[in-house]
């Protein structure tokens, strides 16, 4: 059972709409079988009944009015022509009852009351078989054999390859109108999951009934709606940065130009980078979505940014040792999957080691059950389990362990969003001995893709 009730909570509404008619179909239908073979049976009895009756009735007739010299020729012809054999009934017969089936207890009851009390039905005489009725002529008695077909007919067949038939055209009915019924959900799911992975999806038909009519006016008044909250918003951000770069272009200029000391100088610059950067960080994630259309080389892109990283963390003083397996490749865009891996090497960097201790950083590449894991471990703090969700968020911050009072707080919310794109993950995991795992994961592209 539960096996049965794990296969149907996979299921989609589709399969779970067709299985239910298709069980209340069946059991409606096994239903109406019972009942119908309940009513016929009865009158079928009787019919039976009566034909064997008339044969009894017949043969004895002819038999009593057929000249003693004819007789014989007269059985033997009954016996041919009509499967009607007759037999002398001997007190040493050995016989067999009736089998205690319904409509067959019913038949002999119906031949007893009709030829009378005298009269015996059975099974099978002297191991022969057949449907024996007795009668007699007389002081003689004699058996009637009948072939047991005339009485074993079995319309529970012919009932039975109805209702097969019946079931299938009801099982094509249903899944016609599942599918009818169905169709504009599924549609709605497809542009839904594809307005969420960044991509414009179609305008739905606003036709049909008038609730499928209303939510496809709606889905689309709200597609339109939102790209016109995504172009408004581009512009905004790019008249922002324009509007403060060259201010903090001149302010640079400024700087260089005055008096000040060097190191009053290089406070300044610092903050004026800073701002600069978090300008760059609001573009970043404010850019519209894209959707790549070819697939890369990840083991290479990889391999790549870890030469150009490892030099910058020894810089730094720390050291990063990568580990890449060959041959893995993903369809995403190669500047994006640079600035999400860039974006978790950095925060190793920063907050990735303990007071007095340089930066270990490990990038390992792998593949897992259909996916990439890129993974960015370090040696600091981590992050509690509890912050994780919102460490996530744009425009958090975490503890005091790992946060820097200049960041915007974008810093994860970028690599989310950008993964999200081509159905990527971030997972942030305590590593085990200490630490923090950062954890990008993508579907995996086949190896001979391209």
């Amino acid at each position: 059972m539960s096996v049965a009730l794990r296969v149907v909570s996979r299921l989609g509404l589709f399969g779970r709409t067709f299985l239910l008619l298709t069980v209340l179909m069946t059991a409606s239908l096994a239903v109406w079988l019972q009942a119908f073979r309940n009513m016929e049976i009865e009158p079928r009895a009787q019919q039976i009944a009566q034909q064997i009756v008339t044969v009894v009735n017949i043969t004895r007739a002819a038999l009593v009015h057929s000249a003693p010299r004819v007789r014989r020729d007269l059985m033997l012809d009954l016996a041919t022509n009509e499967g009607i054999q007759v037999y002398p009934r001997e007190t040493t017969d050995k016989t067999q009852p009736i089998p205690d089936r319904e409509i067959l207890q019913r038949v002999a009851v119906y031949v007893i009351d009709r030829l009378g009390p005298t009269a015996q039905v059975v099974w099978e005489v002297n191991r022969i078989p057949g449907l024996w009725v007795s009668f007699a002529i007389d002081d003689d008695d004699y058996w009637v054999v009948i072939e047991r077909d005339r009485v074993e007919r079995a319309p529970g067949v012919e009932w039975l390859g109805w209702g097969a038939a019946a079931l299938l055209l009801s099982l094509l009915g249903a899944a016609m109108i599942v599918s009818f019924v169905n169709r504009p959900l599924s549609r709605l799911a497809r542009a839904a999951q594809a307005l969420s992975l960044g991509e414009k999806p179609s305008p739905l038909p606003e036709m049909g009934p008038d609730e499928i009519r209303s939510v496809n006016a709606s889905f689309n008044r709200m597609v339109e709606e939102l790209d016109r909250a995504e172009a408004d918003r581009a512009l905004m951000l790019a008249g922002i940065s324009h509007d403060l770069r060259t201010p903090l272009t001149r302010l640079r200029l400024e700087l260089e130009l005055s008096g000040l000391t060097e190191e009053s100088r290089h406070a300044i610059d610092e903050d004026v980078a800073q701002l600069d950067r978090t300008i760059g960080q609001f573009m970043v994630y404010a850019r519209p979505a894209t959707t790549p259309d070819q697939v890369i080389d990840v083991s290479g892109l990889i391999t790549d940014l870890a030469e150009r990283e490892r030099a910058h963390t020894e810089l730094m003083g720390g050291t990063l040792v990568a580990n890449v397996a060959g041959d893995l490749k993903a369809r995403v865009a190669p500047s994006d999957l640079e600035r999400a891996v860039c974006n978790l090497v950095e925060n190793a960097r920063k907050y990735g080691h303990d007071e007095g201790r340089p930066v270990a950083i490990d990038l390992i590449l792998h593949a897992s059950q259909g996916n990439i894991h890129i993974d960015v471990c370090d040696r600091g703090p981590g992050i509690p389990a509890s912050d994780v969700p919102r460490m996530l968020r744009p425009f958090t911050r975490g503890s005091e362990a790992r946060t820097d009072a200049g960041g915007a707080g974008l810093g994860l919310a970028i690599v989310r969003r950008l993964l999200q794109r081509v159905g990527g993950t971030i997972e942030l995991l305590p590593r085990p001995g200490g630490g923090l795992i950062g954890r990008v994961v993508l579907p995996a592209a086949p190896r001979n893709a391209a």
